[in-house]
């Protein structure tokens, strides 16, 4: 899988590089060869299949290539998107092209130049030598643009040396994988052997996405300090795809993070990505008005403060990247205190600053990954100084970011979503000119903070088991991009209008309900579901002209403060041990309604060492719920007849629905071989390790595998259901606890459970622990037999199961 990856990337950089050297050939003719607006299609295809080839890679090896495909994917979606206008005529005034192209090349100059030294001092050379001609053709193109001495053979010269390099490294690990290994170019190794010994523990503790996102800063920047320059002549609408391309991909970023386990960083990609968005529509505004747009003051100086507030929690875990944080608290209060916003020499300045050290931070992350000698950036004094206070000590471990119900593949994106709710409810306070409302910068931060980010939030809160908080979270999304839009996007109009207060109604109902629920959850979400409820009613009364002077100021502003508390407190319980800022427990408890929420354990199939405790919880008298090869059941060891009666309380089994008896090898039924027929015990070999149950007579054989006092609680008196799973997890346990009586996990009479969070829900006051493994890999049950009568040549079926009749 790697080598397939690796060689779709690098064909992807191949095909990429071989469509601009095309062009650049025949650009001087009357009709190039790839019109620009096909050229620039083309690339947004490649440049897809590159962030594929970048994020399928990064998921298995830290190398190079990861970064590589990323920051040229960035590079050809805004490349791409710029000769689609071009192409359709949308710069037409002389050097508007030149003007848009050359920040993005610039940018991408350095950027691949940066690469490439990496590659260099951490043995990649030949993906080295790859980034170094893309960095080069880049430096061509940009010098084609400046001055008309240098021709464009040169240019394709560069990218057709990119494409031979490319195409040598595809070519290499073709053969890797077409010969299992034994084959290999020179150099093409994309040194594997060396990422196992350098990269192994950084890999798993290092972002690799932190280095491609800060990249893609120096984008953004390098757009307004060209500017400040004199490099480019004016902001228009050709250089928006450069900021909403930088924009989107740290979007991604920001989600790979969260997969990455990296809270702050990928935070700090959701904050730097408001920003870019909103660039690009100050930008793109002067294109239907003649005037420049206005920023509302108040609101950068919240975002500066959440910033600063970031920025000192990342200091904890980087300084480095803490200290890198805060350039860009300067930038939004330069911002705020600049009537131009980011057409100001001011922000263009810090501007300049943030593509600086946006450089050398990049640089030090891509060195980190990969180097066995890492730079420092500070991490280890902090530690040292925060181990001698008794009061603050810092998060660690494998289980940092594990959720309490079980696995999940990302970390907890609460801190994003509770301050884009502090961002969306401040710039709502912005009142602007209802006859111009498009003029106040107001649609970014509601949209993409209030709307994008905030349902990015309460997907990974779905991914980690909280209902309740995403669906809090996608509905107050669903309620900010609509309202966003309609009131700060000139689609209100000066009429009111019912049916948009019928619909905020309806959202005012479904928020009623999150409220209620809140109450079972903690104080402070039952605040911030509640203050919501007051921007709701703001929104109503504008609906109908009803609103008093004040009111939505004054709802936004609580809102927004309890937004922030919730940001802190999430930061902290991500950095700190223990609660710093509490939350505050359910207001109402009720029987049954989040019961044993102390007591159950929720513990990640993945890892050994859990199925070792769940082995421990049983062999002292505990019942577990345990993932297997059908649905969720819930087991006791036989050894230990008090479980095995507390399981069969816990479930009000029914008398015809009698628990069953598994084991994880027919080697511990040989010392009682003599006590079975020879057809049975050959049918019990050819079927088992599978999902098919067989019900076998009751004899002595029930003792040889020390059931005791637990032996009246399984079967009938006539006959035991017994069982092999084809589970690895499942007969590992068995392994280690020996044979344990099973029964579904779920109440007599309802639906097998096939989610480790149904057995929580529905049994979690009940059990001692739950082993979570996801989603059921099947959601029937196992096929029951009744092999009672099969030495007269007959079988039956208690249940046709995952295993049809016909197999059996």
């Amino acid at each position: 899988a790697e080598s397939l990856h690796s060689c779709i990337g690098l064909l992807g950089i191949s095909a990429g590089s071989l469509l601009l050297a095309v062009h650049f050939y025949s650009s001087p003719r009357a009709a190039p060869l790839i019109p620009g607006t096909a050229l620039g299609v083309l690339l947004l295809l490649v440049s897809a299949l590159l962030a594929y080839a970048g994020i399928r890679r990064s998921l298995r090896n830290a190398s190079l290539l990861v970064p590589l495909c990323l920051t040229l994917s960035a590079l050809w979606s805004g490349y791409g998107v710029i000769l689609i206008l071009a192409g359709q005529g949308a710069l037409r005034g002389p050097g508007d092209a030149r003007d848009a192209l050359l920040p993005g090349l610039a940018t991408f100059t350095l950027a691949l130049l940066l690469l490439a030294v990496v590659g260099f001092l951490c043995g990649e050379p030949l993906l080295g030598l790859v980034a170094a001609a893309v960095s080069l053709a880049s430096a061509h193109e940009v010098a084609l643009h400046v001055s008309s001495s240098l021709g464009p053979s040169a240019v394709a010269c560069s990218h057709l040396s990119v494409c031979l390099l490319g195409g040598y490294f595809a070519l290499g690990r073709i053969l890797c994988l077409l010969t299992k290994g034994k084959v290999a170019l020179p150099g093409t190794d994309l040194a594997e052997k060396k990422a196992q010994e350098q990269g192994q523990g950084s890999a798993g503790s290092t972002n690799p996405f932190a280095a491609p996102g800060l990249l893609l800063n120096m984008l953004s920047a390098s757009v307004f300090c060209c500017r400040l320059l004199g490099v480019t002549h004016r902001l228009f609408l050709g250089q928006v795809p450069w900021l909403w391309a930088a924009g989107t991909y740290q979007i991604g970023f920001c989600v790979l993070s969260y997969r990455a386990m990296d809270v702050l960083m990928a935070t700090a990609f959701g904050f730097t990505s408001i920003l870019k968005f909103a660039g690009g529509y100050c930008l793109l505004y002067p294109t239907w008005q003649p005037e420049e747009p206005s920023l509302p003051t108040p609101f950068l100086v919240v975002f500066s403060i959440l910033f600063a507030v970031l920025a000192l929690f990342l200091c904890l875990q980087s300084p480095v990247d803490g200290l890198y944080l805060l350039v860009f608290v300067t930038y939004c209060i330069a911002l705020a205190c600049s009537p131009r916003g980011f057409f100001a020499g001011g922000p263009q300045g810090v501007a300049g600053a943030i593509f600086v050290a946006s450089a050398l931070v990049a640089l030090i992350h891509l060195y980190n990954v990969r180097a066995r000698a890492k730079v420092p950036t500070g991490k280890g004094a902090v530690k040292a100084l925060l181990a001698r206070s008794s009061l603050l000590k810092l998060r660690e471990g494998p289980d940092l970011h594990a959720p309490y119900l079980g696995y999940s593949k990302y970390a907890d994106a609460e801190v994003l979503t509770y301050a884009c709710s502090v961002l969306a409810s401040f710039a709502l306070t912005a009142t602007g000119d209802p006859q111009a409302p498009l003029a106040t910068v107001v649609i970014p931060w509601v949209v993409v903070a209030g709307g994008i980010l905030k349902l990015l939030g309460g997907s990974v809160a779905f991914a980690r088991g909280k209902t309740l908080e995403s669906s809090a979270f996608i509905l107050y999304s669903v309620m900010w991009i609509i309202w966003g839009l309609t009131r700060y996007g000139g689609l209100y109009g000066p009429a009111r209008s019912f049916h948009a207060a019928v619909g905020i109604i309806s959202f005012m109902l479904f928020n009623s309900f999150i409220v209620f629920c809140s109450l079972f959850l903690n104080m402070a979400w039952f605040f911030y579901s509640l203050t919501f409820m007051l921007i709701t009613v703001s929104f109503l009364l504008d609906a109908i002209h009803a609103l008093p002077t004040g009111y939505d100021i004054a709802a936004t502003l609580i809102f927004g403060l309890v937004s922030f508390y919730c940001f802190l407190a999430a930061l902290a319980s991500t950095t700190f041990e223990g609660c710093c800022l509490p939350m505050g427990g359910p207001m109402v408890q009720l029987s049954g309604v989040g019961a044993g929420t102390t007591k159950c354990l929720h513990l990640p199939a993945r890892k050994a060492s859990s199925v070792k405790r769940i082995a421990d919880i049983l062999r002292n008298g505990g019942t577990c719920g345990i993932p297997t090869d059908t649905v969720y059941v819930l087991v006791a060891a036989c050894s230990r007849p008090d479980a095995v009666e507390k399981a069969h309380r816990s479930k009000r089994q029914a008398q015809d629905r009698p628990m069953s008896l598994w084991i994880s090898s027919l080697k511990q039924l040989e010392p009682a071989k003599h006590l079975f027929t020879p057809l049975l015990w050959d049918f019990m070999e050819a079927a088992w390790p599978s999902p098919i149950s067989l019900v076998i007579p009751r004899g002595e054989w029930v003792d040889f595998l020390g059931m005791k006092d637990s032996a009246k609680y399984v079967g009938t008196p006539q006959s035991v259901a017994i069982r092999i799973p084809d589970c690895s997890v499942t007969t590992h346990l068995i392994d280690l606890v020996g044979p344990i009586v099973v029964t579904s996990a779920n109440p007599t009479g309802e639906a097998d459970t096939t989610h480790h969070n149904q057995v929580y829900a529905k049994l979690g006051d009940k059990v001692d622990a739950v082993l979570c493994g996801g989603p059921s890999p099947e959601n029937i049950a196992s096929t029951v037999v009744d092999c009672t009568k099969i030495d007269s040549g007959n079988i039956g079926f208690f249940r046709v199961g995952i295993i049809p009749k016909s197999q059996v």
